[in-house]
């Protein structure tokens, strides 16, 4: 097969892989060329004598998209800028005193600074209510500070084009877990977090026998709930709007190779690295669908001779990252270097499976993936042992108490014994990583270890001159399929897409797979809206009984909306009606992917409806009123302009200025929520102030609440401050990218991936 050309593809590389100057010249003239200065930079830590051939043999695994290194190995790898080579990291223990509280949220800051995304357990902190001795005082609880942290976030932009993303875990047996569970019903509360309850096996048992639940930090028992009652708490906030997912964490823990010298209570933002304070997520997948020959065929095969090979060249490359890789906090490369953990794992699952003709979640597919993920398990430990034998092993290495390990006791004999004799270069290996963007520049192959979403969608590309040009974006196998039978060739049933598949399907595929993976998988088990609660909740106790180490679901709802639907047809209708060739001026924004032109504002009613709101910030001796008057248009009410009065005559320049110029943006259409998350990210540098129990950085940011509150009193953006589109079916079948405005978001392995342009929250 041939390097995949596809107008995304080479959109996404050059976007976000490809090494440009300054000025924006490039300095990689092709793919290839990106292989090689990935490949060079990670060989530059070999002995000169051999450090030609390895790249050479790193070039190999690149080429055709067969090893996909993560992309800020991509991206970073031979550029000379000060940015890490790791994806996530999860920070460390926050001790429960607040000079040590701030001193991680500046680490915090610096690594998102360096492109890293966090994750932290904020189960350390005191339950709200608590005393604090020596100030007379009581504690404001660990939310509280997770909302600085939330605005910290909104501010530092990470390394390249994208906001940091975060974790955020705490106990479910922490007083305020409860407070938790619901945090993010709260309209624009904490939407720089994932967030996710550390399940312990106890708690589990609890709900399964319906028995009392204490509450405890630090000895003292707070409360005592019904387990059963909590475990439905849970269940409803996920089913009302997607979090908080769910972390078995006494599994995560029982099963790690370093049990004998670290515990676990984080992951990074998407889950498939659970880490230790100071851990850093290293990531690379197998491309599966560069190694199946006859696709579609009865001698259809997977060859696992070049998928061995691939893996050793893959291990390697990943082990020398650790050495090349900055790191934004020397605690980080300590870390790092100690245990050499790497998460190799897998991507284009689904298309592969299609390939051999096998339908996603039946028994066949579940064999071949369970062949497929022991080979790339045997393989990678093997590799490491080898280069353990020539470099040495991690320096936290016992070979008793690795060895010892209910995971690594699962190896095949030969292995263990290589492990005996030699050592292992990495302490763990294997992991399912979010691999949203990598997928679409290898072509639109299927994402990690998901199914594929749809087959066929319209991409809406901006053009310098503001119109708009749509393509249409296929699957990998489909376009495939139609190469070797035509066009017109009807689709056998094993071309199933996400929309056609049961909750049970999904389980059954992470469950067989979680027995190959030693760190764990990023997965989003998509549910049908319409599921009963009784159903769903059942998900959840199933992936427990199989044996997973987490759970997400994504179910369509009124507070995060409805991701993009794309009909089951391969000749499916464009997601948002396009206009007229030659239209002038497009209709409504929202009925045109949010493209307006901007010499065409909409038209001012002579009567308009509106509220004013009383806003009292206080350092200001006098309330700031702000109005904000609406228009209807397509039976939508929609923000139309903005009126600040104060007599403080301090803020008479700024507020007039930042009147004109929200009003201006607001009458030009389209999607203008993002001027509440614009407001909400400043910062002052002399300090915000606490409203409302919550800490707000700044008056333009308290300003940004007040909008907020608006478009969501008014249906313009949902409870969560995302923009709901207009009603009708465009409403249905797509949310707004919050980079480039157009349809096509989609919820996969815990992250919102913008198929129009690759932007990923999390990836």
């Amino acid at each position: 097969m041939n390097d995949a050309q596809s107008p995304i593809a080479l959109q996404i590389w050059d976007m976000k892989y490809r090494l440009k100057e300054p000025d924006g010249t490039p300095v990689d003239d092709n793919v290839e060329a990106t292989w090689r200065r990935v490949a060079e930079a990670c060989a530059s830590v070999e002995g000169a004598a051999n450090r030609h051939q390895v790249a050479e043999q790193f070039v190999e695994a690149m080429s055709g998209y067969r090893f996909l290194p993560a992309g800020r190995i991509l991206a970073g790898a031979g550029t000379e800028r000060n940015v890490t080579l790791f994806n996530c990291f999860v920070m460390g223990t926050i001790p429960d005193d607040m000079g040590g509280i701030f001193d991680h949220l500046k680490e915090a800051a610096l690594t998102m600074q360096a492109g890293g995304g966090i994750g932290y357990d904020f189960s350390t902190l005191r339950p709200k209510g608590a005393v604090v001795r020596g100030v007379g005082a009581d504690a404001s609880g660990p939310l509280t500070f997770m909302d600085v942290w939330d605005s910290m976030c909104r501010t530092i932009m990470s390394a390249g084009h994208r906001r940091g993303a975060m974790m955020a875990t705490m106990r479910c047996d922490h007083p305020d877990i409860e407070a938790f569970i619901d945090a993010k019903q709260e309209a624009g509360r904490l939407r720089m977090f994932n967030l996710s309850v550390l399940v312990s096996d106890a708690f589990m048992t609890a709900v399964r026998q319906d028995d009392a639940w204490k509450l405890t930090f630090d000895g003292v028992v707070y409360a005592t709930v019904s387990a059963r009652n909590l475990w439905d708490r849970i269940m409803r906030s996920t089913y009302a709007c997607a979090e908080p997912g769910v972390v078995f964490i006494d599994r995560i823990n029982q099963r790690n190779n370093l049990n004998y010298c670290e515990t676990i209570s984080a992951t990074n933002p998407c889950g498939e690295q659970p880490l230790p304070p100071y851990g850093a997520c290293l990531l690379g997948s197998l491309n599966l669908t560069r190694f199946i020959t006859d696709p579609f065929g009865d001698e259809a095969r997977f060859d696992r001779e070049a998928f061995s090979r691939t893996v050793a060249a893959a291990v390697r490359l990943m082990d020398n990252v650790v050495d090349v890789s900055r790191f934004p906090l020397g605690e980080q490369r300590q870390e790092a270097v100690a245990k050499r953990r790497i998460g190799l794992g897998v991507t284009g699952l689904a298309d592969a499976l299609i390939m051999m003709k096998a339908h996603y979640g039946s028994e066949r597919a579940v064999t071949l993936a369970r062949t497929w993920l022991a080979c790339l398990r045997r393989e990678a430990y093997l590799a490491s042992t080898r280069l353990a034998e020539e470099k040495g092993p991690f320096p936290l290495f016992d070979a008793e108490a690795y060895l010892a390990g209910e995971t690594v006791a699962a190896l095949d004999r030969d292995v263990r014994e290589a492990i005996a004799a030699n050592g292992i270069r990495n302490a763990l290996l294997t992991s399912i990583a979010p691999t949203g963007t990598i997928s679409l520049f290898a072509d639109n192959i299927s994402s990690g270890l998901e199914p594929v979403f749809a087959f066929s969608y319209t991409r809406h590309v901006l053009m310098p001159d503001g119109t708009r040009r749509s393509e249409e974006v296929t699957d990998h196998a489909l376009r495939l399929w139609r190469r070797m039978r035509g066009e017109a060739a009807p689709l056998p049933d094993y071309f199933v897409d996400a929309q056609g598949l049961r909750p049970a399907d999904h389980i059954r595929m992470q469950a067989a797979v979680q027995e190959y993976i030693d760190s764990s998988i990023s997965k989003t088990i998509n549910v049908p809206e319409d599921i009963a609660f009784e159903d769903f909740k059942d998900v959840y106790l199933e992936a427990y009984r199989l044996g997973c180490k987490g759970c997400t679901t994504y179910r369509p709802n009124d507070v995060t909306g409805a991701v993009l639907e794309a009909p089951s047809a391969v000749d499916a209708e464009p997601l948002l009606p396009l206009d007229e060739p030659g239209s002038e001026t497009p209709g409504d924004a929202f009925e045109t992917a949010g493209v307006i032109h901007l010499t065409r504002p909409l038209d001012r009613p002579e009567v308009l409806p509106g509220r004013t709101y009383k806003l009292r910030w206080p350092e200001s001796d006098h309330a700031i009123y702000l109005t904000v008057n609406d228009v209807v248009r397509n039976g939508r009410r929609r923000p139309f302009e903005v009126f600040i009065n104060s007599k403080n005559m301090d803020h008479y320049a700024w507020t007039l200025g930042l009147t004109r110029m929200i009003s201006a943006v607001f009458r030009r259409g389209g999607d203008v929520s993002f001027v509440v998350e614009e407001l909400k990210a400043v910062f002052d540098p002399r300090g915000g102030s606490w409203m409302n129990g919550r800490y707000v950085p700044s008056l333009l940011a308290a300003i940004g609440d007040v909008l907020e509150t608006h478009m969501t009193s008014i249906g313009f953006i949902s409870g969560t401050g995302e923009s709901i589109g207009p009603v009708g079916e465009a409403d249905r079948r797509s949310a707004s990218c919050p980079r480039c405005g157009l349809p096509g978001l989609i919820h996969q392995e815990g992250c919102h991936l913008c198929t129009s342009c690759g932007f990923s929250k999390c990836a």
